[in-house]
């Protein structure tokens, strides 16, 4: 019997000095440890994010990334100010969607379904991918505009020592709010991440 224990201890110090090796020689650890002890849940969407990026012409890392940052994979998370599901979607830009999109049936409840939620995110992201793809990079002014709307990024843009011209990294300096230019790095991180990921 001591014999059973001793071997079920080597293979749990075997294990757990394993999933250290992993861990230490992760680019970014404490998302593997979190990726982990989701069991599955950051994964879980990935055939429903392809599917959906496909659909509007989006990397489907980025979608990913924005889902990662705004509800970690939670369908049924709701925001403070009333944002809802997977990409945190807020009233307002569900119903400009269902507008765009021609469907009449919906109601807020919707965005907790995460199809719907991920394609009115989906939706609302690509209509920021084009109004700024004249930019060097319109991934960071897509992004702080779906954290802080429109107006901020105008705002941002012309307080910036290039005005209309200014690049990514000045508009990124140029972000006033700490939570939006925190939100934008963040992001562009996992991104980068999810694509490596991909490559391998």
């Amino acid at each position: 019997m001591r014999w059973v224990l001793r071997t079920l201890l080597l293979l749990l110090l075997s294990a757990g000095i394993g999933a250290g090796a992993l861990l230490f020689f992760s680019p970014d650890p404490r998302y593997r440890a979190a990726e982990w002890i989701s069991l599955g849940r950051y994964a879980r969407y990935d055939s429903l994010i392809a599917d959906v990026a496909r659909k509007y012409e989006i990397d489907p890392m980025l979608l990913k990334a924005v889902i990662w940052r705004e509800s970690e994979f939670h369908p049924n998370k709701t925001g403070t100010s009333g944002e809802r599901g997977l990409m945190q979607v807020g009233e307002a830009a569900a119903a400009d969607w269902a507008r765009a999109e021609k469907i009449e049936t919906f109601v807020p409840t919707d965005l907790f379904s995460p199809r719907t939620n991920v394609e009115v995110g989906a939706w609302y992201l690509k209509r920021a991918l084009k109004r700024w793809k004249g930019k060097d990079d319109p991934v960071p002014f897509a992004l702080a505009e779906y954290n802080a709307g429109k107006s901020r990024v105008n705002r941002w843009i012309a307080s910036s020592k290039s005005g209309e011209k200014v690049g990514a990294d000045e508009f990124r300096a140029a972000i006033d709010i700490p939570s939006t230019r925190l939100y934008v790095a963040t992001i562009l991180k996992r991104y980068d991440h999810y694509r490596r990921q991909a490559q391998q």
